[in-house]
């Protein structure tokens, strides 16, 4: 029987965490090594909200970049558990592709006025596609992760690991030890306010 990736993945991590903090220097590169899938489908995840930036910028490039973040932010702070690490985890991807709009689509970026005809395909060669409910342009995606910066340490996590890290509402509430119950209800009222103050703004 397969693991959920709290039951399996997560447990791995744990141990590394658990070495980096005996001192294992190496076990930073390792954490990074066992995180590589997990990462890399967040960002993939992320960058498909931007279509203008795949024209400028390639998955790749933006992994490594958050890869390069990760591992300067495991040299600062003392990650003492995954539920921790994978918060750290996205809050680097969500600032890399910030960064990236700014970069290129600021007053002197290279996307800034140039037009691009039809929609780019995604990685299986058809149509980008945006799940119902979520922002559909590269403006709605940029307001949607600043918004998410405004947001308390809770409601953050509670985005992070059900948006960002892509983790079940049933792994995220054992996660963070809560009851699934709770979780719901705590995970609808983010949601709520996050609908409302993109509502607001826009």
């Amino acid at each position: 029987m397969p693991h959920s990736p709290i039951a399996g993945t997560d447990t791995q991590l744990q141990n590394l965490i658990d070495r980096s903090l005996q001192g294992d220097t190496a076990a930073h590169d390792e954490l990074l090594h066992h995180a590589c899938d997990r990462l890399l489908r967040l960002t993939r995840k992320m960058f498909h909200s931007y279509p203008k930036l795949r024209r400028w910028e390639q998955t790749d490039d933006v992994f490594q970049n958050s890869l390069v973040r990760l591992h300067r932010a495991l040299a600062k702070v003392e990650v003492q558990s995954v539920r921790q690490f994978f918060n750290l985890a996205a809050a680097q991807v969500r600032w890399e592709l910030l960064d990236l709009v700014k970069h290129h689509f600021g007053p002197e970026g290279n996307g800034a006025n140039h037009h691009t005809d039809g929609q780019p395909g995604d990685d299986a060669g058809g149509a980008l596609h945006v799940a119902e409910g979520e922002p559909n342009s590269l403006e709605g995606w940029t307001e949607f992760h600043l918004q998410v910066e405004k947001l308390s340490q809770e409601e953050q996590e509670i985005i992070n690991l059900v948006f960002y890290d892509g983790l079940s509402q049933e792994e995220a509430a054992k996660l963070m030890g809560l009851s699934f119950r709770t979780f719901k209800r705590r995970w609808q009222a983010v949601k709520w306010k996050l609908t409302e103050a993109l509502r607001s703004d826009g």
